[in-house]
Order: C-alpha cells, then structure tokens, then sequence
C-alpha cells in the first residue's frame, strides 16, 4: 500500500529540550477551572525538585510521603479500597500492599480490598487479557477485577469501602489504559460517596503535551475523554484535571504529592523500574510507546513477542532494502535524540508469531529531546510509502472517512490516517496538532500541583 512521497511539511523544528508547548501560550484561554477540582499535595513540595539527582536524596514518592504520621492520619477510622499493581511501591521496592497492610495498626485502619487493572494487581495477565476476580494468596484480601466483567466499579464491589486509593505508575499516553481505570474509579467514587486518594508518582515524559485532543465521538478504553496523546501531567495532577473539567468537581478527592519533584526533570533514572506491564519492560521502552504504539494499528509487528517490544518494529515483508529506505527517510528527517538500526527478529507471540521478520530498531540517545508521537508518525509515513505491503491492520475494513479503524481510536481522530493516506507530510500532522496541544496546556495550568 506505498503511498507517495510527500512534499516538504511546515511542522515545528525541533527544540532544544524536551518540553513541546511554546511560547505563544499567553493569549491562549485557561480553559474551565472549578473550585472543588480538588486537594493541593499533602506532604509535598510544590516547588521544583533537584530533577534526576533528587531520587537518591530529598526526592519522596507519594506513597512515602502517606506513610508520614501526619498524614496517614487521613486514613483513621476508614475501610480502605486500594487499586494497584506492581509499580505501587516505595524506592525500595516494598509494595504499598505490604506497606498499607503494615501500617493498618498505627494509621486506625483497615485494609478491606485490592482493585486489579488490566494486567492484574499482581501484573501476570497478557495485554488485554480478561482478569478475573480472586482472594489474595498472601493478605486474603479480595481482589475485584476493574478489567473484566467490568471496567467501573459497581455499588456492590464498594460496599465495603469508605475510601479507594490509587497507586499506580502511569506512563504519560492517552492509550495506557491506567489513567481511565483511574476514571471510572474517580466516577464511581463519587457515584457512590466515597472519598478518592491519588498517591503521586512522576511520569516519564515529564511535561511533554503532543497529538490530537480526542474527538469524543472515538471514545473508548484506550482514550475516554478529551486530552492528548500525551498528557504532560502526573496521575495526581490528571487526578484533579479529570475532576474539575469532566466529572464537575464532584470527587472528594485528596492527591498525596512527591516531595523534591522536578516536573521538568523526571527522576526515572534514579527510581528502580518496575515494569508498568509486560511491555513496557524498561524506562526506554516508557518513553518511546507514546509514538511507536501506534504501530499496533498497522498489520506490522510492534516488537510485542521480542525482547525490544516497541524499540522494535517488522513484519516477514520487509526486506533490507525495505528497511534501508525507511532508515533514510527517517534520518532525513532529523528527529531529535534518536538512532535507527537494521534488525531482524522472530516474534514468539502477538503479530507475526513465529515468522522471521525484517524491520528496525530505535536506540533513543537523549530522552531530554527525543519527540515519541513526533517519531511515531513519522514511523508510520515511512512504512506506508516505502513497503508496498504494509496496511492498516483492518484491510479493507478501513478505507473510507466513515471507518473507525485503530489508527483512529489510538490517535484519537481520523485526521492523521486521512493525511497520511493523502501524502500529506508528517510534519503538517504535527502542526495541525499544536493548536489543540497548546490549549490543553493552558487548561492544565490550575491543576498542576510542581
């Protein structure tokens, strides 16, 4: 399905940091702001923070900062409802199960049940895979699934709860299906008059805001409402961003804020990496999945079934001059922090199981600069107009402007497969975007808590 070459775009230069909203920002409107949006930052410090250094000194996570007398006092007398999988743990690696458990006795309360996202609260289940509901082996504590028979928690999987807690690592994308596990919750929370308690912790991508805003019309798990393909806030500060512009203020929500967090300056590289899911294995892969996640809506493998899941991308019809050529658009375009590789690979599971595939792998040189959604879609151009062979992973089912196909759902709007499918140039995608990226940072500004 090669397509033709494009002609020059427009799209911005890239920018010396990683930061993607410019200057331009101050005629922009502020967006709706409510009052009860909710809590500041318990424990926290709302200044900036000593960036990747701050890990090994004054930098807290915030389930570190809840453990503090003072505020787990928040928690006294409450039936606790914790949702959470194994990125809830503190900077040694004890889970906040554990740590929730432990603390029953000096913070007067009671752990009562365990909320699994996709993927499980113990994180064994496969993308997309159905998680049922079972007792914990080790605290015999219910778990209640919130991917399987249902994805909101119900009346009854609350009744005995007066307060949920949300501990979970985000990765920054509006397609990580965390952050609309976190609100439904938030929803059902105040559906159902219970108090909601987000623990803060970074995301990868620090500020970064890029792609569409959602076209409500193409809601879905992989994007419930209108934010961008990444979001530049942390889970907290979506936490009150979700409150004061979709559920009108009324979560009784309380977010527990990290202390010595620079926003700016995420301190990935000084917090142990605890896998999100299964594929999202390193803190690279976090930071490139914003863009080449959108290699799932094509009928080439996304590296899941590898060992470089999303660093790697091929298929069995991509031969090395195929890939020679899409190394050579995508060095001409001189996108930042960035390197590409000839590598072939045979996926063990998902697209192309078994098959010896021919394709390329990302070698991101500087996290600080690298663009994800940028590159992703330049990723897809170059596939599109260099392998005859690569489609949409619907085929025919997804050739007209009243389709909704996965590059749909996934970018949140048909405009950039009907560009790409025009030969309009990745960068015009880019800058068709910025507008909308612009004003949703200018509505974020209200809810940021660093």
């Amino acid at each position: 399905m090669k397509r033709s070459a494009p002609m020059p775009g427009s799209g911005p230069a890239p920018r010396p940091a990683r930061r993607r909203v410019l200057a331009s920002l101050g005629a922009l409107p502020a967006g709706a702001v409510l009052a009860t949006a909710g809590a500041a930052s318990a424990n926290g410090n709302n200044g900036k923070g000593k960036g990747k250094g701050s890990g090994k000194g004054d930098f807290r996570l915030g389930v570190e900062n809840l453990l503090e007398p003072k505020t787990l006092a928040t928690l006294k007398g409450a039936r606790v409802g914790l949702i959470t999988n194994p990125t809830g743990a503190d900077r040694q690696l004890r889970s906040t199960i554990d740590l929730l458990v432990d603390a029953q006795a000096s913070g007067g309360f009671t752990l009562t049940a365990l909320y699994g996202p996709e993927h499980g609260v113990r994180g064994a289940e496969p993308a997309g895979g159905y998680v049922e509901d079972y007792l914990d082996e080790k605290t015999g504590l219910p778990v209640r699934s919130l991917y399987g028979a249902t994805q909101k928690p119900t009346p009854a999987m609350l009744a005995d709860v007066d307060v949920l807690v949300f501990d979970i690592q985000d990765i920054g994308t509006r397609f990580y299906t965390y952050i609309w596990t976190l609100y439904y919750a938030m929803q059902a929370a105040s559906e159902n008059g219970k108090r909601f308690i987000v623990l803060d912790r970074p995301n990868p991508l620090g500020t970064d805001i890029e792609g569409f805003v959602l076209e409500p019309e193409l809601s879905s798990f992989v994007g419930l409402r209108e934010i961008p393909q990444t979001h530049g806030l942390t889970v907290g500060e979506l936490a009150r961003l979700f409150n004061g512009e979709f559920l009108g203020g009324a979560v009784a929500l309380e977010v527990i804020g990290m202390s010595g967090y620079d926003p700016e300056n995420p301190p990935t590289d000084d917090l142990p990496w605890v896998l999100p899911s299964p594929n999202i294995p390193t803190p690279d892969t976090a930071i490139v999945y914003a863009g080449t996640g959108l290699i799932e809506s094509l009928n080439v493998s996304e590296g899941r079934g590898t060992t470089t899941p999303f660093l790697w991308f091929g298929a069995p019809f991509i031969s090395e001059a195929d890939v020679d050529a899409v190394i050579a658009d995508l060095r001409a375009a001189d996108l930042p922090g960035v390197l590409y590789r000839p590598m072939f690979a045979t996926p063990t599971t998902s697209k192309h199981a078994g098959a010896f595939c021919g394709g390329l792998q990302l070698h991101v040189t500087d996290q600080a600069a690298y663009e994800p959604v940028r590159t992703g879609i330049h990723v897809l151009a170059a596939l599109l107009r260099n392998v005859e062979e690569v489609d949409w992973r619907e085929g025919d089912a997804c050739r007209t402007e009243a389709d909704v196909c996965w590059i749909d759902r996934l970018t949140g709007t048909r405009r950039t497969r009907l560009m790409l499918e025009a030969g309009d140039s990745p960068e015009a995608i880019v800058a068709a975007w910025r507008k909308e990226s612009q004003r949703f940072y200018a509505t974020t500004q209200s809810y940021r808590l660093y």
